[in-house]
């Protein structure tokens, strides 16, 4: 079993920047594969940004270049470094772990609004 607990949302204003992190915990050496997906109200879950063990990296289209995913493997921590935000980023994030069997977090809320 992975345990993910995601903290760092929140209230940012247009232009502003957040950083989500995203504590893993239990079995993690199991995991192939971290990554971010948002759900906006009314829309299915999509991508964000995801990692492999290797450390490649990939994001959707609607995010390149402003956001960014890192691990930190001392802290088994992984983060979502969110620049430039736009009202329409505004969604629940969740962290996810591809391994024998998929993990997500909790979910944190991102509002991005004036």
């Amino acid at each position: 079993q992975v345990q993910l607990v995601e903290s760092g949302g929140g209230l940012v204003q247009p232009g502003g920047s957040l950083r989500l992190s995203c504590a893993a915990s239990g079995n993690i050496f199991s995991i192939t594969a971290w990554g971010w997906f948002r759900q906006a109200p009314g829309k299915q879950r999509e991508l964000v940004a995801i990692m492999s063990r290797s450390g490649t990296t990939n994001a959707a289209d609607a995010v390149k270049g402003r956001f960014t995913i890192s691990r930190d493997n001392a802290k088994n921590t992984v983060y979502l470094q969110m620049n430039s935000l736009k009202p329409e980023d505004t969604a629940v994030y969740y962290c996810y772990a591809a391994g024998p069997i998929s993990y997500w977090g909790q979910g944190t809320q991102v509002t991005v609004s004036s």
